[in-house]
């Protein structure tokens, strides 16, 4: 199998110098190449890929900005693999990658997989306390980390793989942003491809964000899914709803004690959180960044669960077009492709 490692970048050659350091470092025995995608950048990695085109097979390419999904189709269309695996540009990829997805695959070949992220160690505090609150079982279910327990696998598109032939059928990444993962694994569904998690395929995701950008991008993620239940009702689950009505029971404890004295329901939130600090705690052995954590995964929900609620008001209740009511959410179609 050839792999064709396609990596879409804006404005970060810094992040790109380490991703491509530790894809020189693999392990894998078999050829394979690398993919830039420069989506328009006014800072190119056009030098750093330079740096390294004696070390890679690599291939470097530069179009009008039309956004991350759009970008990787690009290089997908412009790839010769016959699997092609997609990362973002903030990920460490450890050594072993690539022979674990070889292995996985020759196990139990899929059209599509994902793979969950991790922290280094040389990762910030608030890096390593968003990590947790993205991937513990206790905030997300899992589903960015390796515990899934589902029968469908949703891949990510920061740690992802998807056969040519899937990426032909499916016509790969729509316009929408966030939401062009789970959009493609539903896709993919429908035209009877299978998906799975391959757990061993780990990535080290940096998340180069503060806590503002952090708001916003779950801000972003809840708006997208009120949005992908209405195209794929079939698909939507009550506990989409989970983060909404955590913060607004949140909000209602904190009311009950403000107004009634009544403390019970608050203290269960607080029981909560301390088992998350506990949880994150001894996970880093760092009592910093279990606070931190607790932050996060409030950050999380309320980002998440407003922009979720909003979302479900004027698209599914109000029945608003997706594209004017969130026009932020969409990325033109690129006529480079």
């Amino acid at each position: 199998m050839y792999f064709s490692i396609i990596i879409p970048v804006y404005n970060r050659p810094d992040e790109i110098d380490e991703l491509l350091e530790s894809l020189v470092k693999q392990d894998y025995k078999s050829p394979f190449e690398v993919v830039i995608v420069e989506d328009g950048s006014s800072i190119d990695c056009k030098s750093v890929v330079e740096k390294y085109s004696n070390r890679l097979n690599i291939n470097y390419f530069f179009k009008q900005n039309s956004g991350p999904g759009d970008s990787r189709n690009y290089g997908m269309n412009n790839a010769n693999g016959d699997y092609f695996i997609i990362f973002d540009s903030d990920c460490i990829i450890p050594k072993h990658y690539l022979s674990e997805v070889d292995l996985a695959l020759k196990k139990k070949f899929t059209d599509c997989f994902g793979g969950p992220d991790k922290a280094l160690d040389s990762f910030s505090d608030i890096q390593k306390a968003i990590n947790f609150s993205m991937t513990s079982f206790l905030t997300t279910g899992g589903i960015r980390g390796a515990s899934e327990k589902i029968d469908k696998f949703q891949p990510r598109s920061f740690n992802m793989g998807i056969s040519k032939n899937a990426f032909l059928a499916s016509a790969g990444f729509g316009n929408i942003h966030p939401g062009e993962d789970p959009d493609l694994s539903i896709r993919l569904w429908m035209l009877n491809f299978e998906t799975q998690l391959i757990s061993t395929a780990y990535v080290y995701h940096k998340r180069r964000i503060d806590w503002s950008k952090f708001y916003h991008q779950v801000y972003k993620f809840g708006k997208a899914r009120p949005i992908l239940n209405t195209w794929y009702p079939e698909y939507n689950k009550p506990t989409f709803f989970f983060p909404t009505l955590f913060i607004i029971g949140l909000f209602i404890a904190v009311a009950l004690v403000l107004f009634l004295g009544l403390f019970f329901p608050l203290a269960l939130y607080g029981l909560y959180f301390l088992l998350l600090f506990c949880i994150a705690t001894y996970s880093y052995k760092s009592i910093s960044i279990g606070s931190l954590s607790v932050i996060a995964v409030i950050i999380q929900f309320y980002g998440y669960g407003f922009g979720f609620l909003q979302s479900f008001i004027l698209i599914q209740l109000m029945n608003k077009n997706p594209k004017e009511v969130f026009p932020e959410l969409f990325f033109n179609k690129s006529i480079n492709d």
